[in-house]
């Protein structure tokens, strides 16, 4: 029996992989942005719910006034008769977001409403969330067909196309994506020991403070997975220096949010990541003490 033609097609597979794994991820990301437009094409696109209703009326003040102006107001109509004063009293990442693609379209010369950039920006960023997803199961288990299993699930998944569905111009839009790939970002921090790639988990964890309160949720499961690793005795230099550039820099950032502030230091959301911290730095420095000194 001739193998040779089955061989030179195992090969041109093999060849073709990457291409294949590609044109999969990005089906992926289409059916997450269509999956969740229903609304729009059956009927018309509108902004929905209370929440995204504010949110689309700060971001409209935003891309007029400017982040200094937005800071600043002091908004009558909000919280009536009381008033609020919203640039203490927001989480501003998504608004900053619908802000940034508009000023960005306008200099390129293709302008779009405002609005219909707030009713789309949640579908666009599951697709987003769908391509982190793939990144973070491939770099956590090495293997690509189960980052893509990964991806197709969190594009369908009911739960996740409920708070980013068209229209619903809400926190959870951007701060889901944002939570994935700050995973993503910790692992691959973790599993090179790079100082580079914990700074850019830090900037994600950043936007993530800037854009939704559940931010509480990475910067109590980290500390609780390096706590874990020390534990089960599989801590090195790549998960300290992961940790300590994500802490150290991680809470400077978060001060920067006048709706976080000393909330950073002082709030007992917090409580863990300073512990384990400490803690952190107690056990490297009784480890060489360990190694360097006789018994």
């Amino acid at each position: 029996m001739n193998y040779k033609p089955i061989a030179e097609l195992y090969e041109f597979g093999r060849s073709m992989s990457p291409v294949i794994k590609l044109s999969i991820l990005a089906g992926i990301c289409i059916l997450a942005f269509f999956v969740r437009i229903f609304s729009v094409i059956r009927y018309e696109s509108v902004i929905h719910e209370f929440d995204p209703w504010f949110n689309f009326r700060t971001t409209k003040f935003l891309t007029k006034e400017g982040w200094y102006a937005l800071w600043n107001w002091y908004d009558s109509e909000s919280w009536y008769p009381l008033g609020r004063v919203i640039g203490g009293t927001i989480f501003p990442g998504i608004m900053g977001t619908a802000a940034t693609f508009k000023w960005s379209l306008d200099a390129l010369f293709l302008p779009m409403d405002i609005r219909n950039i707030c009713v789309f920006l949640a579908p666009v960023f599951a697709g987003f969330c769908s391509i982190s997803t793939y990144l973070f199961t491939k770099e956590a288990t090495n293997r690509p067909e189960a980052g893509l299993f990964a991806a197709l699930f969190i594009s369908i998944v009911p739960s996740y196309i409920s708070r980013s569905v068209a229209g619903s111009y809400d926190n959870e839009g951007v701060a889901i994506w944002a939570l994935v790939n700050t995973f993503y970002l910790w692992i691959k921090a973790v599993n090179t020991g790079s100082i580079l790639w914990s700074v850019a988990c830090t900037l994600q964890y950043f936007y993530m403070v800037a854009a939704w309160g559940g931010y509480s949720f990475i910067i109590n499961i980290i500390p609780i997975f390096v706590l874990c690793i020390i534990f089960a005795n599989k801590f090195n230099m790549k998960i300290y220096i992961a940790y300590s550039v994500f802490y150290v820099l991680g809470t400077v950032l978060a001060m920067c949010i006048p709706f976080v502030t000393f909330n950073a230091i002082k709030s007992s959301e917090h409580l863990a990541s300073h512990c384990v911290f400490f803690g952190m730095q107690a056990y490297v420095v009784v480890e060489f003490i360990r190694k360097n000194l006789p018994e």
